[in-house]
Parts: C-alpha cells; structure tokens; sequence
C-alpha cells in the first residue's frame, strides 16, 4: 500500500524526513478495525515525533487523525462492521493514519457524523477527545447550566483544541468564554466557533482578561505557551480555581504559585487510555460517538481551516511547516492517494 513514512537518516529540517513509500499492508488482530484511510489532519504531536525521532530509529508511518471505511473487522469485534464511515485518533505506539490503510482498535473509533465529509471529519477526533477529557473529566466541568455559572479562559483558542473547546464550552456548559488569539484573523475565528469574548495574548494576559473579568475566571484552558503566561494565570485564577495544561512547559514554571490559592492542576495527554490498556479505554470512542451527535444535530461544526491536497510526502510536509509556524488556524486536512 501507498504510506508517507518519516525518515529519521535525515534531519528533521530537511523535508526529505518525510517520504512517499511502498509499505506492507497491516493485518487487524481480534478487537481490529482494518480501515481505509479516506482523509487525515495534522497535530502537532506529528510533528513533535518528526523532530525527536533519533538518527538511528527505523522508518515508521506517523498521524493520528482520520476518517476513513471500515474495509474489515477482527473475530472479536462488535461494535462496527465493513462498510461503516468512521474516525478516531488511534494509539500514539502503532503505525499511524499516513497510510492508505490502518489497523485501529475499535474502542477507540466513532462512528463518522453523516452529516461531514471525510475531510471535514478528519479535523476533529484528537482535539474534540482531547478537549472532552480536559474539560469535563479531568477538570470535572459540569454539564448545563445548573449550578452557579462560572467563567471559562482559554489560551491558544485558534488552534484545534482551542476551536473545539471553545464550541464545547459554549454549548453544553453555562459558561463564560473567554478565548484568546493575537491577529484580526484568528479573533474572528475564535468569535465564529462562540466565544463570548476575545482577548489578546500577545499583551499582558492578566490585564487583558480582566478587562472583561474583572474578579478572575474558574477556570484556564493553557493549551500553549503555559511557561510564558504562567504567573498571569495564577494571578487571574479565582481561589480554588482549576488549570488545565496539554503542552509541555520547560521547567522554569513553579508550581508553588498554585498554593496561596489552593489551585489544582489538570494534565491531559490524551493517548493515556491507549497507552496503559485502561479499563475505560472505550470511552474514547463514546466521546467521539457523543462529538458526532451533536455534529449531526447542528451544535458542533468541524474546525477544518486549510485543505492542502491529497496525501503525499509534499503535501504533508507543507502541513507539518504550517503548523511548526505556530499561526495555524483551526485545522490542516489532507485528503485521498
């Protein structure tokens, strides 16, 4: 089968890291969807494995998003069937979706919503995961409007998780959305997915979100930069407030400052359940089910941004550039072979 493979003989500068290859076709074990790969989109987890994979390492197949047809199922498979439109994210440590087929397993896959192609689809399932699990299982968000209302912050709001939670926020919480983006461009996008105000991280975060919070918020999604903003988060964090991290901040931030406050802080990488084999691995693909409701319902839209093309190591190296710039919007999704 037709696959881009990452070539760690040459630098991660160099875009022959990424190649166009012949690579052998996989084979579903018991709980296994074999998948057709339809369309794709790119995290920046992909590009951090590109940039960290040493020189020696074999070649492997990266990305993990994608929506695709289920072509066959292992013995012990129950809840899809040949034929059925699905996405997911798949498993960081198996060959992943830069590949006209994958192996997948079915706990972690959704059905597809009907209502989105496959290229829209494929923008969604890590950062609408990711964002679920932050929001509402780490952080312990509740649902609706019950309750005393609270206020939400969300740093890096353009980006793909920040798009989805955004959404999420605003539809399914009584929530104040605060989201935050620096150029005209990504605060008309970040006002377009429902945020109730946009704020501009490139000034002094904590002046500019009291601006329209002038108590503070409940609540911070830091989905990048968290070293840089750190010490503005804290201070706009109401006591007993509750931070949300998914980048990796370098060490210079002291986690100290989070006591006077008695504020907790919330880790979400969103490969843990498929990692560890959690008894609750499945759950993945109950939120990816949930997120397809209530796209089909007309409450959540996909984040797609940028089509680039179809699947090859030329399109999928300008997606991993555009995304290492750091001035992506929404998502990048390449589509077909």
């Amino acid at each position: 089968m037709k696959a881009v493979v990452h070539v760690p003989s040459h630098p991660a500068d160099d875009p022959r890291s990424l190649a166009d290859a012949t690579w052998p076709d996989p084979t579903p074990g018991p709980r296994d969807l074999l998948v057709r790969v339809d369309a794709i989109s790119v995290n920046p987890v992909d590009t951090k494995i590109r940039q960290r994979k040493a020189a020696g390492e074999t070649r492997s197949v990266l990305g993990w998003d994608a929506a695709g047809t289920v072509l066959a199922v292992g013995a012990e498979v129950s809840r899809f069937k040949p034929g059925d439109s699905v996405w997911y994210a798949g498993e960081l440590e198996r060959p992943g979706a830069n590949a006209e087929r994958q192996v997948v397993d079915e706990r972690l896959v959704g059905r597809k919503p009907s209502t989105l192609g496959m290229a829209e689809a494929a923008a969604m399932p890590l950062t609408a995961i990711t964002a679920w699990e932050l929001m509402f299982q780490r952080m312990g968000i509740p649902f609706g409007t019950q309750g005393r209302p609270g206020t939400l912050l969300v740093v890096g709001a353009a980006g793909g998780v920040g798009s989805i939670a955004v959404q999420l926020a605003r539809k399914l919480t009584g929530l104040t959305v605060i989201g935050t983006a620096s150029r005209e461009s990504t605060r008309q996008w970040v006002t377009d997915m429902g945020a109730h105000h946009v704020v501009d991280h490139s000034r002094p975060l904590d002046a500019e979100v009291r601006t329209v919070a002038p108590d503070g918020v409940d609540y911070v999604l830091s989905l990048t930069r968290t070293e840089q903003h750190f010490a503005a988060l804290v201070d706009v964090l109401k006591p007993q407030g509750k931070l949300g991290l998914i980048d990796d901040p370098d060490d210079s931030i002291d986690i100290r400052l989070l006591k006077r406050k008695s504020l907790s802080l919330h880790w979400e990488f969103m490969y843990t359940r498929s990692m560890f084999r959690t008894e609750d691995m499945g759950e993945q693909g109950r939120i990816l089910d949930e997120v397809a409701n209530l796209v089909d319902a007309g409450v959540v839209r996909t984040t797609l941004r940028e089509h680039l093309g179809t699947i090859d190591a030329a399109h999928l190296w300008r997606a991993h550039q555009a995304l290492e710039s750091g001035r992506t919007i929404g998502k990048v999704v390449l589509e077909g072979f």
